[in-house]
């Protein structure tokens, strides 16, 4: 049982060692790959290749550029203002969930388009579903509360062959529900994953952002520009991400058998205990924390299951292909 009390471990965890933007990154080669990334490519006062991750739009420029060389993408793009996530901290969290998989699998890597994963919160981005399928070949399903963002993700998915027929987008009609409208009462997916709004208020996201601004600027920054862009729904909602995890815990235990583990990325430590809390009033078998960083970030995944270890056992049997 993990201590709620206990502080990830000070030795801070790097990138997942099957992670592909491990070191730094090859912008030479990378302009070459994405017209628009060049003219952001600059030389540091160090006399290094560089980019101004401050800038928005250097930083889209640059996602575009790591998503096409890596994943094999034709295409990706999404609306102005929409999230654009670091994609070094998006693909670690789907290498480290794999590895949960794994362990119910003799330690065995799942693979194959019959693992389902449920993306709570797909974004217009799709970054999730891109590298679970070209990672481990997995379907997914990515739901999301905005149409915009549905429809942008869909014209990725459309533009790139290796995704049609693999990515299916559903949109969320009741904000206030995590997995009620999405999942079927009888439909069966191997794990759910979210990175939930963290702030609880548009102006305690600025504020956060003119904190972290501040800190990596050395100077006092008096306007928040998002260099991952994102906005309502994405960055903040009703609660933080305290109330959103909690329901969220709460939703699936309305759906105990319908998914072999839930997740979602937690940014603060202080709320785990009420989440170790919920998870053992709703009967959850067994939970796991997963400390993850990059940079100066540390956060951490939370996964839980409703299945005992029999039940585990025929899942695995029953759904799961090994490499």
């Amino acid at each position: 049982m993990p201590n709620p009390k206990k502080k990830d471990s000070l030795d801070k965890p790097g990138l997942h060692s099957r992670n592909k933007h491990k070191g730094r990154y090859n912008l030479k080669a990378l302009r070459l790959i994405s017209p628009e990334l060049k003219e952001f490519v600059v030389k540091n006062k160090y006399g290094n290749l560089s980019i101004d991750f401050f800038n928005p739009y250097a930083v889209k420029a640059l996602n575009k550029a790591l998503l096409i060389s890596n994943y094999s993408l034709e295409f990706w793009d999404i609306p102005d203002g929409f999230l654009c996530p670091p994609i070094p901290g998006r693909a670690d969290y789907i290498h480290h969930i794999a590895d949960v998989l794994a362990e119910n699998n003799n330690g065995v890597l799942v693979r194959g388009a019959n693992i389902k994963c449920l993306d709570i919160g797909v974004g217009a981005n799709c970054v999730y579903p891109i590298i679970g399928n070209s990672a481990y070949g997995w379907s997914f399903i990515g739901s999301d509360i905005d149409q915009k963002a549905i429809n942008a993700a869909q014209k990725t998915i459309d533009m790139n062959i290796d995704l049609k027929g693999k990515i299916e987008l559903r949109l969320q009609p009741k904000p206030a529900h995590i997995f009620l409208g999405i999942l079927g009462s009888k439909e069966k997916v191997d794990l759910t994953i979210c990175n939930p709004p963290f702030h609880a208020t548009q102006a305690e996201s600025e504020a956060g952002t003119l904190r972290k601004l501040t800190n990596l600027k050395k100077k006092r920054v008096k306007k928040a520009v998002l260099n991952f862009s994102g906005q309502g729904g994405e960055l903040w909602t009703d609660g933080g991400e305290k109330r959103f995890v909690l329901n969220m815990i709460n939703e699936s235990a309305q759906f105990p058998k319908n998914s072999a583990w839930y997740s979602t990325l937690v940014s603060k430590h202080s709320n785990l205990r009420y989440f170790y809390d919920r998870l053992e009033k709703i009967g959850a078998i067994a939970h796991k924390t997963t400390p993850m960083g990059q940079g100066n970030k540390l956060s951490r995944i939370i996964a839980w299951t409703f299945l005992t270890e029999p039940e585990m056992k025929t899942w695995a049997g029953e759904r799961w292909k090994t490499e």
